[in-house]
């Protein structure tokens, strides 16, 4: 039996795109908290233009692509908690100012945090919606996920 490859998920260019679509997207999510008090979801943004740099490179994949919006998904997500919860503490009065250090050691805490108890929740509701049934269609892993690659299953 002819068992197909699986195509690399976690590669330099996906962190590296991840990581600067992170940044750019939580500085335009924490400008517009500041400014207008919202915030919007930057995760279709972050997929949309994660997949039009990675079609400038020849051997990138879906994985890739779902690595690099999950993170700039996770960054901007992460600049609206600071956003809203910061300012608070300094109108509350307990906090007189902002300390750079503090407010990036608070924020990858909430972040880290985050990450720890959605993974084991995730993997609870998962379970439950779809039986464990692994390669379903809203798995990325499934040939329907694979539609729009190159690389085929």
């Amino acid at each position: 039996m002819n068992v197909p490859s699986i195509p690399p998920q976690l590669t330099v260019k996906a962190i590296l795109l991840g990581i600067v679509l992170s940044a750019v997207l939580a500085g335009a999510n924490a400008y517009l908290g500041l400014f207008a008090g919202l915030t919007v979801s930057a995760s279709i943004p972050a997929a949309v233009i994660s997949m039009a740099i990675l079609k400038m490179f020849k051997d990138s994949n879906i994985l890739e692509n779902n690595i690099v919006q999950t993170a700039a998904s996770a960054g901007e997500s992460l600049a609206a908690g600071v956003v809203f919860t910061i300012p608070a503490l300094v109108l509350l009065g307990y906090w007189n100012v902002f300390d750079y250090w503090w407010v990036t050691a608070i924020a990858g805490l909430g972040g880290l945090l985050g990450v720890l108890f959605t993974i084991p929740v995730a993997q609870i509701i998962d379970c439950r919606a779809a039986a464990c049934v692994p390669g379903r269609q809203g798995d990325s892993r499934s040939p329907q996920g694979w539609s729009g690659s190159r690389h085929r299953v």
